[in-house]
């Protein structure tokens, strides 16, 4: 099968086949520079040449009652990490100030825990009017599941977007976490854009799941429609149940975004956690499929520096999309 049938497809808006999708994720390593050629049509026609940058900060970390088995933060593991409570207002505020000296257009406040406690959803309302007034950033929060009072505090504090991600298929759900269900999640995404805001929701690659999973995954990410899909790759971290998982290789890596872009020709989608130590020398490939990148980390684990990921930009000829600084709230 061409690819660029699969490109001609997504550029009239339709979706992949099932069998369609396997030739993506099953492409022999040959067919990668067809394959990137074919994707990076569909991404051109819809974003161009520019990159979105995002910057998020770990605003309360570990201490939490989830089983999540990819996650040092949860309850069954034995990482070694800091713990610590809802950060400050004013060092929430500082985590901003740093999103916008690295050029990011988009700050996202994340906390461990099953969802955010009255007080917490309270003092992370306050920090987002703040962050509005002070900054010209669009913002960002990933607080677990969130009930419909929830997600309206912070819609009316002028948080812009939830990320709550999918993770994986709803088949391969139970076999990565059994503190709480698929549905679950997919509630608090209903929730957030009942509330009118923005959905951001994707998956993490590389957790033992199969291709049909991945493809559950973005055929169900179509039905949602998400605003923005974050790709991450299972960096394994010691102490996890997932801590022995061999990662994605940096070509599956380039294999699976293609496929997302195919299935989401004009949804922004992240090249995110994990992309420095799956995706390594073939980072600079990825800017080909993906349109937005993290920069300056996640949450327990280093990522590229703003300035590096500046240059790997420019390097490959695209652009950061700049925030425009005249836009005070």
């Amino acid at each position: 099968m061409s690819f660029q049938f699969l490109a001609d497809k997504a550029l009239r808006g339709e979706c992949p086949t099932r069998d369609e999708a396997r030739t993506v994720l099953n492409a022999s390593d040959d067919q990668l520079p067809d394959l990137i050629r074919a994707a990076s049509q569909v991404r051109f026609a819809n974003s161009g040449r520019k990159v979105k940058l995002h910057m998020l900060i770990n605003a309360k970390s570990g201490l939490c009652e989830e089983d999540c088995h990819y996650c040092s933060q949860s309850r069954i593991s034995k990482a070694e990490i800091d713990q610590y409570p809802l950060l400050s207002k004013e060092e929430i505020l500082d985590g901003a100030r740093r999103a916008v000296e690295a050029r990011a257009l988009r700050y996202c406040i994340v906390i461990s825990g099953r969802g955010p406690r009255p007080k917490e959803i309270a003092a992370i309302a306050s920090a987002a009017r703040t962050i509005k007034q002070e900054t010209p950033l669009a913002l960002c929060c990933s607080l677990g599941l969130l009930t419909p009072e929830d997600a309206r505090t912070l819609k009316e504090a002028g948080v812009d977007r939830v990320n709550h991600n999918l993770n994986t298929s709803e088949r391969y759900h139970p076999e990565i976490c059994t503190t709480h269900t698929y549905r679950d999640r997919v509630e608090t995404l209903e929730n957030a854009r009942e509330a009118g805001l923005e959905i951001c929701s994707g998956g993490i690659v590389g957790m033992g799941e199969s291709d049909d999973d991945l493809i559950d995954m973005a055929f169900a990410l179509r039905e949602i429609r998400p605003d923005s899909i974050p790709i991450n790759f299972l960096h394994p971290v010691d102490g996890t149940p997932l801590g022995a998982q061999t990662p994605p290789s940096p070509i599956r890596c380039l294999k699976v975004l293609s496929l997302f872009r195919f299935v989401h020709p004009k949804t922004e989608i992240r090249i995110a956690g994990g992309r420095e130590h799956n995706l390594r020398s073939l980072q600079a490939q990825a800017l080909y499929i993906g349109d937005s990148l993290f920069v300056g980390g996640y949450l327990t684990t280093p990522g590229q520096k703003p300035e590096e990921a500046w240059r790997m930009i420019e390097d490959m000829g695209f652009e950061v999309e700049e925030v425009d600084q005249s836009v005070q709230k």
